[in-house]
């Protein structure tokens, strides 16, 4: 293969700390170009470790070339011009995970929704709807490059309880999203998947259960490192069946097995599904 026909262009949106950042180290690999978005560019500008600079700067050190963009979800003419930067720099798009997400304080709060504030809805806003703009602007170079993937990351929060409707109700929409998306996209070789990961070692996560050991011992045993959904995502995507999978839910530890892909410790994450329940099975119909 030529040097062109290896490059290998990819978007992980929400990438300074958790879930993104892990995805884009677990994509690092050389020939590989990384765009990292997320607002936070400096330590000491949230409460949390990690920056969209540290990100970047690690996928290069892994061998890959690491790209930071400031960018906010919430701004649409952010995200445009993050795409028309890609494409004056590439002219291809080749990956696009929509993992941006905001999670208002008071999330995990015990109670009926409306005991909440009104502020949970700020993760339909980047989450839901921040994941159709991103989308939106990245197909244009999807369609004319072919071949790609988009992932949006999602949960089994897509079907059982979990935190409250807020956060049910939008998990559930990008997983349709994906369904929706992808048949507009077939016709272009570009394969749209929601990926539903298991409970992950994130920063937040870690803290919770360095906190109060005895009672996270048990979950603790079965979490997915942060780069356990990157390693997935990349399987996908250099899978030549991927378009047999366009429009589904998958979930990652299932598709691990099936990949014969190991967490970064060695360990095999188990699926969620026996005791969290199915993925949504989506009508084939189409109704232009």
């Amino acid at each position: 293969m030529t040097a062109e026909q290896t490059e290998r262009i990819v978007v992980v949106t929400g990438a300074s700390r958790g879930a993104g950042k892990g995805i884009a180290l677990a994509l690092a690999q050389p020939g590989t170009t990384v765009y990292v978005t997320g607002r936070t560019t400096a330590a000491g500008q949230t409460s949390l470790p990690g920056t969209i600079t540290e990100t970047a700067e690690e996928i290069t050190a892994r061998g890959g070339t690491g790209i930071a963009v400031a960018v906010d979800h919430n701004d649409d003419a952010q995200v445009e011009a993050l795409f028309d930067r890609i494409r004056s720099e590439h002219g291809r798009l080749d990956i696009l995970v929509n993992n941006a997400i905001a999670l208002p304080a008071g999330l995990t709060d015990k109670g009926p929704f409306w005991t909440k504030g009104l502020g949970l809805l700020d993760l339909h806003g980047v989450g839901l709807r921040s994941t159709y703009v991103a989308t939106y602007y990245a197909a244009p170079l999807l369609s004319e490059t072919g071949g790609g993937l988009v992932v949006n990351t999602s949960s089994f929060g897509g079907t059982c309880y979990m935190h409250g409707p807020a956060y049910g109700s939008g998990k559930a929409a990008v997983d349709k999203m994906a369904h929706d998306m992808a048949v507009d996209f077939k016709p272009f070789d570009v394969a749209v998947v929601s990926l539903w990961m298991g409970l992950l070692k994130t920063e937040v996560n870690m803290a919770a259960f360095n906190a109060d050991p005895d009672m996270y011992d048990g979950l603790v045993a079965t979490a997915e490192s942060v780069e356990f959904p990157g390693r997935v995502i990349d399987a996908l995507s250099r899978d030549p069946k991927r378009m047999e999978r366009t429009g589904q839910i998958l979930v990652g530890a299932e598709l691990a097995q099936e990949h014969e892909i190991t967490d970064i410790e060695g360990n095999q994450p188990p699926s969620h599904r026996p005791f969290l329940g199915d993925p949504t099975t989506f009508s084939a119909a189409v109704i232009d």
